[in-house]
């Protein structure tokens, strides 16, 4: 038997043999995840569709149709970010959101699979987020600030724990050999 089949038989069983709870957790992170890449990639979509279209215009079109009014706060905001785009290279946009989308969804099939890896990756991009948050909330605070630094907290330090279980296994496995 090669090595890759080796370790494919050996990840099922580990699979099979792993917590239902903990399956769950990971796959409900997982499907977070994969929602969050897909919604990243339509709004990439929407956004190429306006590539040359006067971004200013648009939003202006959006707040009439709303009857919004253009001196309030979200509209101002919607026609604040309208010219950053205008003047934001759709290059460089179409880059980040591939790398975003990416990185979303290669973490949600690492999680479903329960791959350490994706645990890492989880991890670690949670937590890179966790300063524009806390951030954000000091601004702007708000309810809905509070709990999407409540959630990232959580699947950051849930995926944190798991890590570290892993790890633990890992060390007493190798100990067990010797």
């Amino acid at each position: 038997m090669t090595r890759i089949a080796e370790f494919n038989a050996r990840h099922a069983e580990e699979m099979r043999a792993m917590p239902s709870r903990r399956r769950r957790t990971l796959r409900a992170i997982a499907i977070f995840e994969a929602v969050k890449g897909v919604l990243a990639l339509a709004g990439a979509i929407g956004l190429l569709s306006l590539l040359h279209h006067d971004l200013r215009h648009v939003a202006l079109e959006v707040i009439g149709w709303f009857k919004l009014n253009p001196a309030g706060q979200h509209p101002m905001m919607l026609l604040h970010y309208a010219d950053v785009l205008n003047q934001t290279n759709p290059y460089a946009l179409i880059g980040l959101a591939a790398g975003y989308v990416s990185i979303r969804l290669a973490e949600a099939y690492g999680l479903w699979f329960d791959l350490a890896w994706a645990e890492w990756l989880g991890a670690l991009s949670g937590a890179l987020y966790l300063p524009f948050e806390i951030h954000h909330l000091l601004v702007h605070p708000h309810w809905s600030s509070v709990l999407i630094l409540l959630g990232n907290l959580l699947v950051v330090a849930y995926l944190g724990v798991q890590l570290w279980r892993r790890r633990q296994v890992h060390h007493a496995m190798a100990g067990s050999q010797t």
